[in-house]
């Protein structure tokens, strides 16, 4: 199953950028809408707008406010999500291509999957 979220919700994420090292999306959908399950590599996630989000992640599911301006790292993931707010929900995630560093004392911490406002 291809999880790429640019096919399989194309109608909310929009690549603005692409190399050999990562790749831009932009994310926009309207309340009440909601994703199909999908993946991201490691990212980092700026929220353009506030927005009320639900995350679900297999059986595990929140709710999550994030306000606009508000910058995250999120690991590697596997999701799917809903506006539920009365707010559109616009944010950028910048996906890394290169795989997460092995040595010790490379890693980066990070919040868990399903960090404070995936869509």
């Amino acid at each position: 199953m291809n999880l790429d979220p640019i096919s399989t919700d194309p109608d909310k994420y929009v690549v603005v950028f692409e190399n050999e090292r990562v790749r831009v999306l932009e994310y926009t959908d309207s309340p009440g809408a909601a994703t199909n399950p999908h993946a991201h590599p490691d990212s980092v996630m700026v929220t353009l707008s506030s927005f009320r989000r639900r995350l679900t992640l297999g059986e595990a599911q929140r709710d999550v406010d994030l306000p606009a301006g508000f910058v995250t790292w999120l690991p590697a993931q596997e999701h799917r999500g809903q506006n539920i707010g009365d707010t559109e929900t616009r944010s950028i995630f910048i996906e890394l291509k290169e795989p997460a560093p092995t040595s010790a004392g490379a890693t980066m911490d990070g919040p868990p999957p399903l960090g404070p406002g995936v869509p």
